[in-house]
């Protein structure tokens, strides 16, 4: 898939809020370092230039020694000043960049959070974590190159050419008229690189995301004995990445050639040219040499700035990714007006719902209608792909309803902001996903402020505390990346914590005992139950073990609801359930 050209402007307009809390020492760079260039490349030469004057237009060097060394000071003091200009001005461009980069940063993060949950498992992990990056990146680019490459050239150049005017004004027309015919082909070249460049910035994420992804899946590889497959694939992957970076590196080298011979033409026509003035007396030696010195002066100029339209264009490549998710809008939106949450009791009613994951995806739920009363503890029961753990992520707003409404204590949820709703409940999915943090912050993550006596006592009721303390650092020890350093069970074990210390009117758990031993789940039901009290909680289970004490156990298939009632109750129907009591093995659904 070819990414999509973003507009320059569309994309400093992310920037410039960022840049507005700062723009003080933003602006001063500009001030700083112009009047670093105007004295460096501008005023400099001219005082070279009249020390070749003088040397020229006299037979006697001692007459003329107090006037040489007079320029020679002046020379000096100006560089002094241009340096002290400069290097003050560096820690203004060190503080406004370094902030704004922090500043971008964090409203990368924010705006990709906004998005739902079914953005993020569409998209690759690594693939946004390098679109991010190369968005704050692109600024800094942006940044450098417009303050040492286009400010200088902008200064430096209108200096030069007013100068030459003055001193030659056919020189200064050549000039001015070369400089534009230059600019104008180097934007007009690399203008039709960027689209190469977009392509390589693609590429680059999608080599990105299935690194992300081998590395992930790394216990999959080694199990299944599948490196060499693995290998081909990502090489496949590579193989696509250099194609279209040589091809756009390829490009550049024709640009460079393009630039050499234009370059050619300045340097030997511009040479030619003032030799000729000279010849005519129309000029001084003085001017051969100031002519030659901003020649050279815009020879780096030019350089530079090929270089720097080029980085520019590919940085802005690199921001249009990110910026196209800034620009997509979210799937799960809060409310324009949100109600005051007032969930209290925890009933919750799925009225007439209707959901698909997408226009062209099968119906999972048709005009569903199901009620849980305050406090009450229902079980979900059914084969894979009913729809059991989607009914958590409908009710989380994890993803929206197609049409119907969900309503907790009479309040519809679409109605309330989704931090107030999630707030209420506390959620155990069935693949807990932890931080790489200390086990301590990680029980904690549902309570912030919690106290460490609050977090030991929900790792104790969650039969947790015994193998954390088996730890040397007890409470701080890092989980490792999603918690890799623990078991399935002990994962579950943290998760369910976490759940305990949230302290929520509803209660979720989604297999939130199907990794846990036969003993560890005797311990973790008994805790569960006490979690269970005065809170309205819907269990989704295969092992049905799990759900024998539930209030309601409600049966679903791909139809909805096709059986309800206690677990003695249902089994007393000898129906889909009862097949499903004896049927199991281990335990399980089977």
């Amino acid at each position: 898939m070819k990414g999509k050209i973003v507009p320059l402007m569309l994309i400093l307009s992310y920037f410039l809020p960022h840049i507005n809390k700062y723009k003080k020492t933003f602006y001063a760079c500009f001030v700083g370092y112009g009047i670093a260039y105007v004295l460096g490349g501008i005023i400099k030469p001219l005082f070279y230039r009249d020390i070749i004057n003088v040397i020229t237009s006299v037979e006697e060097n001692a007459s003329v020694a107090k006037e040489i060394i007079s320029l020679v000071i002046t020379i000096g003091i100006i560089i002094l000043v241009q340096n002290i200009i400069h290097r003050c001005t560096d820690y203004a461009m060190v503080y406004s960049q370094s902030k704004i980069l922090r500043e971008l940063n964090n409203y990368s993060f924010a705006k990709l959070q906004n998005h739902s949950y079914q953005f993020f498992v569409n998209n690759f992990q690594g693939s946004l974590v390098a679109k991010s990056r190369r968005f704050v990146r692109s600024f800094e680019a942006l940044h450098d190159n417009m303050v040492f490459a286009f400010w200088q050239a902008l200064l430096q150049l209108v200096g030069i050419f007013v100068v030459l005017f003055i001193s030659a004004p056919v020189l200064g027309l050549f000039f001015a008229l070369w400089s534009l015919f230059f600019i104008g082909l180097t934007v007009y070249l690399v203008q039709k690189k960027r689209k190469y460049d977009l392509e390589v910035a693609v590429a680059d994420s999608k080599t990105t995301g299935g690194l992300a992804d081998a590395i992930t899946g790394a216990l999959n590889i080694k199990a299944f004995a599948s490196l060499a497959r693995e290998k081909k694939i990502f090489a496949d992957i590579t193989d696509k990445e250099e194609k279209v970076r040589r091809f756009a590196w390829n490009f550049n080298n024709i640009i460079m050639i393009v630039h050499s011979v234009v370059w050619f033409i300045l340097e030997a026509g511009g040479l030619y040219l003032v030799v000729k003035l000279w010849i005519n007396s129309s000029v001084s030696g003085g001017t051969i040499v100031l002519a030659q010195t901003y020649f050279f002066t815009i020879n780096g100029i030019m350089w530079n700035l090929r270089s720097a339209i080029t980085s520019s264009m590919r940085a802005v490549s690199d921001a249009s990714e990110m910026i196209e998710i800034f620009e997509r809008t979210p799937d799960i939106l809060d409310p324009a007006y949100p109600e005051p949450c007032r969930i209290n009791e925890g009933e919750i009613v799925f009225d007439d719902a209707t959901f698909a994951y997408g226009e062209d995806s099968p119906v999972v739920f048709k005009g569903f209608n199901l009620t849980v009363k305050p406090k009450e503890k229902v079980g979900l029961v059914g084969y894979s792909g009913v729809g059991k753990t989607t009914m958590t992520k409908l009710l989380l707003r994890f993803v929206e309803l197609s049409s119907g409404k969900i309503t907790i204590d009479g309040q519809n949820i679409a109605n309330l902001r989704q931090n107030d709703l999630r707030s209420n409940i506390a959620y155990v999915p069935q693949d807990p996903i932890l931080f790489h943090r200390s086990l301590g912050e990680n029980i904690a993550y549902s309570k912030p402020e919690a106290t460490h006596e609050e977090i030991v006592k929900a790792a104790v009721a969650a039969h947790a505390h015994e193998f954390i303390s088996n730890f040397f650092r007890g409470y701080e020890t890092l989980v490792g990346e999603r918690g890799v350093k623990l078991s399935g069970g002990e994962r579950q074990r943290i998760a369910i914590a976490r759940a305990i210390l949230a302290d929520t009117p509803i209660l979720i758990l989604d297999e939130a005992t199907s990794s846990l031993d036969s003993v560890s789940e005797n311990l973790v039901q008994e805790a569960l139950g006490n979690l269970m009290k005065n809170r309205t909680t819907i269990v989704i289970a295969h092992r049905l073990s799990t759900i024998q004490k539930m209030d309601r156990i409600v049966v679903l298939d791909s139809n909805g609801i096709i059986e309800e009632g206690s677990h003695h109750e249902l089994l007393l129907k000898r129906g889909t359930y009862y097949n499903f009591w004896d049927h199991q093995s281990g335990g399980f659904i089977s």
